[in-house]
C-alpha cells in the first residue's frame, strides 16, 4: 500500500471507529439512561448505562478538576498527536495490520477525549461482560477499540522480534584428529 494511502486509511478507521464510538454512546443515552439494566445470556452481557469522570474502573474520579482534566485529557490528547506523528513518521514500514491497530488506539483515545472536553469529564459506559462474580468494569466502543488496538499491536510487534531474531549460526563441528 502506498505511504499516502495508509494515511488515507488510518484516517479513514478512525473515523469510523470514533463515529461507532459516538453512535452507540448516543444511543445508550437514549436508550439506558434511566432505564432498567438490561441482560443477555444469563448476566454474561449486560447494558447499563453510567458516566465515569475518572480513567479505567474510575481511577483518578476523586481528583481536584484541574488535576482531573490535566491527566485525563491535556496528557491523553498529547499522547494521540504522538501516536499519529509516530504513524505518520513510520507509516511507509508498517503494515496494514499495525496500521489498523494503531488506528484503533487514536480513535478509541479520540473517542473518551471527545466526551471528557465536551461533556465535562463525563465519559459515556455502558457495556459490563463477565459470569456470575467474574466481571469487566463498565466500557463502551472507544475503550474496546484502544484495548483490542493493542492486543493487535501487541502481536504485531512480536512477529517482527521473531522476523527479526537472527538464525543460530552453526558451525561445522571438526572432531579432534587421533594421533
Amino acid at each position: 500500500m502506498l505511504a499516502r494511502n495508509k494515511i488515507i486509511f488510518f484516517c479513514l478507521l478512525s473515523v469510523l471507529f470514533i463515529g461507532c464510538d459516538r453512535f452507540t454512546k448516543q444511543l445508550a443515552k437514549d436508550h439506558l439512561m434511566n432505564a432498567p439494566v438490561l441482560s443477555y445470556f444469563h448476566d454474561t452481557f449486560v447494558l447499563e448505562y453510567a458516566e465515569n469522570t475518572g480513567a479505567a474502573l474510575s481511577l483518578g474520579d476523586n481528583l481536584p478538576k484541574t488535576a482531573n482534566f490535566i491527566l485525563l485529557s491535556i496528557l491523553p490528547l498529547g499522547l494521540m498527536v504522538g501516536l499519529f506523528v509516530y504513524f505518520i513518521k513510520h507509516r511507509r514500514q508498517m503494515s496494514v495490520t499495525k496500521t489498523t491497530a494503531l488506528a484503533m488506539i487514536f480513535s478509541g483515545g479520540l473517542g473518551n477525549l471527545i466526551d471528557r472536553i465536551f461533556f465535562d469529564r463525563h465519559v459515556t459506559d455502558f457495556i459490563n461482560i463477565g459470569i456470575q462474580n467474574l466481571r469487566t468494569g463498565i466500557f463502551n466502543v472507544a475503550d474496546m477499540c484502544v484495548t483490542f488496538g493493542v492486543i493487535i499491536l501487541f502481536f504485531c510487534l512480536r512477529s517482527e522480534d521473531k522476523n527479526k531474531q537472527p538464525e543460530a549460526e552453526t558451525e561445522p563441528q571438526t572432531t579432534p584428529t587421533e594421533a
